[in-house]
């Protein structure tokens, strides 16, 4: 992975309190993050640490997704768009917003959790949650979001 994907940051897991009380600079590189090439080369490194995060910020659509999916191969993995700003749809009584506004493109598998492997990808859209008389409003603009790029949604809104 850190030969197809240099830049950015790769950060690992950390137990919960772990580093309570320990200032920055004397935690691990690897949970605070570092750039491929520093990456530790000794397996042990990674021990209590799986799964890494990779975070570049700031890239254009399009840029890294080949990169990313030669790099994944066969792995679970996810790319997150965050902050998109979804288009005006009056005739589904949604007004184009990006709060809470994401698109997770999964990678060999169908859950953000990366626990259940796929021999697939899915794409997940996210868009702000609303709820009247227990309907949920703002899927409908989901389904429109899917159908504008030829594709269906598969499953009930989740909270």
């Amino acid at each position: 992975m850190a030969k197809e994907l240099p830049t950015g940051w790769f950060r690992g897991q950390e137990e919960y309190g772990e580093f309570d009380g320990v200032p920055l600079e004397d935690r691990l590189p690897l949970v605070v993050g570092v750039r491929g090439p520093a990456l530790p080369a000794d397996p042990a490194a990674y021990e209590g640490r799986l799964p890494l995060e990779w975070e570049l910020l700031n890239v254009p659509v399009g840029s890294i997704e080949d990169a990313f999916t030669a790099a994944i191969g066969p792995s679970r993995g996810e790319i997150n768009w965050e902050t998109p700003c979804w288009p005006d749809a009056p005739e589904a009584a949604f007004h184009g917003e990006s709060k809470h506004a994401e698109v997770t493109l999964l990678f060999n598998t169908t859950t953000r959790d990366l626990d259940e492997p796929a021999d697939d990808h899915t794409v997940l859209l996210h868009v702000r949650s609303a709820l009247a008389d227990g309907r949920q409003l703002r899927e409908p603009y989901a389904h429109r979001l899917a159908d504008q790029l030829g594709l269906t949604v598969i499953g009930p809104g989740q909270r």
